[in-house]
Formats: structure tokens, C-alpha cells, sequence
């Protein structure tokens, strides 16, 4: 049985490749085509011939290349979707969680003693999910989280992380082998604090689905949990306030590069209130490459949404060529003058004065702080004849390095 199961598993495989191949295909053939139309589009600007057709034909085949890349996503993710057949299992655990989700019975729960589950109760009710059930949770949130991707994320027993950071850096000097060495003056240290604050979010089962017991109810219980919770903590790290959840990026007081200190997140401005500079309008993302430190470039990517994407897609350098390239392999990012980028969301739309862009060394400038533990409570009476199972998770965030991020203001200073 075993090996037709492997033979199984290959085609399975490499029909998933040329699913991703042709979606690949599909996407290039469809920037082509943009290429074409918005050549036409500028040619006809610049002889001041307006086309309002042809405008709207750019503007659906951008459209277009939207949904294709997300496809190609979607698909890289599935294929790479990591299984648990290596992984460490403790049977008996997962007995009891099963028994608990499926029946609501939590007596083997209750009584069982090890640091793999937790039998503490909290005072709503519900019990801390196995190892292997808040893996999943885990993984499923690093697939639809872009925030996860490229940030750091640490985790952690309490409900609360403190990291204490040089504001000022420590003074430094030269000497020979035998010379007294100066004193050197004591690093100015700030204290950061990243408290976790609660994320939840409420699945409903029908009974026949909790009654199959060949469903995959752990995996069902991640994948639903999957979408609310990374849509809850990116709109948090982007752009979150810190109370009772994490402090965003565009949440921090901003300054102009010139003068940005620490505590602060330096921006550079488009020239333009409310957009690109017409005549250059990737000049000012040229700027922003150039506002962090050479060290933090060799790591740093861009972070937007998709609809300022619309926009810069349409850019071009000097030399005619587009800014923006698409991915030449399943699973990995676009890039915009060379460097990876990445779409957010909650990230703000081209407007007068806002933060539309932000580049950076993400993995150095912002920290995920996740509290180690999911907790779950089954609920039977409140959606009758739908079983409920109150899901929680603690999180929070913010910036650790204020140097290594920088934004673009479309604002004329």
C-alpha cells in the first residue's frame, strides 16, 4: 500500500506544479498585454490625446493582474503547505482534544498532566489547545499574514515583552596593543515594552461535521480561524493604536527624514499633495530606497496596498523600463526597483498626506510578540443547532528599530 500511496503523492505534486506553471504563464502573458496598452496609454498623453477607453482598458487589465497574482499565491502557499506525519505526536492528548471538540467532553482533558496541554481553566471556561493544534493555527496565520513574512516574531510565556534598546549607541574608539583605553561614555538604553493583547475569533461546526471522524477537525479549526485573525492583527500592525492590541507602524509620530530621532518614523515627501510628482514620479521612491542606513537596505522591502500598486505599476525609469517586475517563481514576491515587495491591506490609499508606502528592513525594524497558547472554549447553546468554539490568541507588536523603516507621504513636504 505504501508505495501507490508515494505514487499518489507525486502526481498529486506535479499536477500542483503545472497548475502553478500555467497560472505563471497566464500572469505573464497578461503583463504583456498591460505593457502594450500603457505604452499606448503614455504615447497618447504625451501627444496629448486622451483615451478614455484606453484608460479603462489599463485599468482592468491591472485589475487582471491582480486576481492572477493572488491565484499564483494561493497556489504556491497550497503546495508548500507543510504536513505533520514527522512531526512529534502525543496520542493520548490528542485523544482527549478530540473527544473535547467533538463531544464537548473535557474530562480526559482535565485529567491529563504534562506541558504539552494545559488543564487550567480560565474563569469563561475552555481549555489551551495541544501543540500540534496551535502549530497549525500558526502555520495557517503565516500563510495569510504578509505582515509575519517579513517581520520578526517572538514568542513568549507572558502576557507582555520587554526589550530594552540603545537609543543613542555606545561610544567606540581605537588603541594599541598595550595603550590605556579611554572610558568610553554608557550607551543611552530605552526601554520598550510590546504588551500582548487579546485576539479572538468565533467558527461555527454543525454537529455532522464535529460527528465525522475522518474530518480533520484541528485542521478545520486553522483554517477558520486562518482569515479573521490574520485580517485582525495586520489592520493592528499596520496601523493599530496600542491599546488592548499592537501599536502599527502608522501609528508611531512621524518626522521628515532630515530630522527624524529616535521614537519617531522619518517619511519622505512626494513633492505632490495628494500623489506622484507628474513629470517624476519615481523620484521620491528613490528617495525612500536611500532614507534608511546602508545596513538596513540589504534586507529591506516595500510594503503597500494593492491599489498604490495600480499606480506605481504604470512607472517607468529613465531608460523606459518598468519599475515594477513580477515574480519569476511561484512563492516569491514582486519586486519594485529590485527590491521585494509586499501588500498590505490596511495600508493607506494614495490621498493628500498619507503614509502610502513604507520601506524598510522589516524582520530588524518590527517585532511580533506572540504569547505562547490558543485557548478554546466549545460552545453548544448560543447558535443552537451550530456549535460555537470561542477561540483566543494573545499578540502584540511595534517598532523595535526606529532607523530601520521609513515612509512616503504624498504631501508636498
Amino acid at each position: 500500500m505504501k508505495p501507490k500511496m508515494k505514487t499518489q503523492t507525486k502526481h498529486q505534486t506535479k499536477h500542483q506544479t503545472k497548475e502553478v506553471k500555467s497560472a505563471q504563464a497566464d500572469f505573464a502573458s497578461t503583463f504583456e498585454a498591460f505593457k502594450d496598452a500603457n505604452d499606448t496609454r503614455l504615447a497618447a498623453l504625451e501627444s496629448k490625446q486622451s483615451d478614455s477607453l484606453l484608460d479603462d482598458k489599463v485599468a482592468r487589465i491591472n485589475a487582471a493582474l491582480d486576481v492572477q497574482a493572488k491565484q499564483i499565491e494561493n497556489l504556491a502557499l497550497n503546495n508548500a503547505r507543510p504536513g505533520l506525519s514527522g512531526a512529534a505526536i502525543n496520542s493520548e492528548a490528542k485523544s482527549a482534544w478530540s473527544s473535547y471538540i467533538r463531544t464537548g467532553d473535557g474530562s480526559e482533558l482535565a485529567s491529563l498532566e504534562g506541558k504539552s496541554l494545559s488543564s487550567s481553566v480560565d474563569a469563561e471556561g475552555g481549555y489551551v489547545a495541544p501543540a500540534e493544534t496551535e502549530s497549525r493555527i500558526d502555520r495557517a496565520l503565516i500563510e495569510a499574514s504578509p505582515f509575519r513574512a517579513v517581520a520578526t516574531v517572538r514568542r513568549v510565556g507572558a502576557g507582555y515583552f520587554k526589550k530594552p534598546v540603545s537609543a543613542g549607541g555606545a561610544a567606540s574608539g581605537w588603541a594599541g596593543e598595550t595603550e590605556a583605553r579611554v572610558e568610553t561614555e554608557a550607551p543611552q538604553l530605552e526601554l520598550l515594552e510590546f504588551p500582548a493583547g487579546e485576539l479572538y475569533a468565533m467558527p461555527a461546526a454543525t454537529q455532522i461535521l464535529l460527528d465525522d471522524g475522518v474530518a480533520d477537525v484541528d485542521q478545520w479549526l486553522a483554517d477558520e480561524v486562518r482569515d479573521v485573525f490574520a485580517a485582525q492583527e495586520t489592520a493592528a500592525f499596520a496601523a493599530g493604536d496600542g491599546v488592548n492590541k499592537p501599536k502599527g507602524i502608522l501609528s508611531y509620530t512621524q518626522a521628515e527624514n532630515a530630522s527624524q530621532s529616535w521614537g519617531n518614523l522619518g517619511y519622505i515627501a512626494t513633492g505632490t499633495a495628494g500623489g506622484f510628482d507628474t513629470d517624476a514620479p519615481i523620484d521620491a521612491i528613490m528617495d525612500l530606497i536611500y532614507a534608511p542606513k546602508t545596513r538596513y537596505r540589504a534586507g529591506a522591502s516595500f510594503m503597500m496596498n494593492r491599489r498604490t500598486l495600480g499606480e506605481v505599476r504604470k512607472f517607468k525609469d529613465a531608460d523606459g523600463n518598468y519599475i515594477w517586475q513580477p515574480s519569476t517563481e511561484a512563492g516569491q514576491p514582486s519586486t519594485l526597483l529590485g527590491y521585494k515587495l509586499t501588500e498590505v491591506e490596511d495600508m493607506p490609499d494614495v490621498s493628500s498626506g498619507e503614509v502610502v508606502m513604507a520601506f524598510g528592513d522589516f524582520r530588524r525594524g518590527y517585532l511580533i510578540v506572540d504569547r505562547q497558547g490558543v485557548r478554546v472554549l466549545r460552545d453548544p447553546y448560543s447558535a443552537k443547532p451550530y456549535v460555537l468554539f470561542y477561540t483566543t490568541k494573545r499578540v502584540g507588536g511595534g517598532v523595535q528599530d526606529f532607523d530601520a523603516i521609513k515612509l512616503l507621504k504624498t504631501s508636498a513636504s
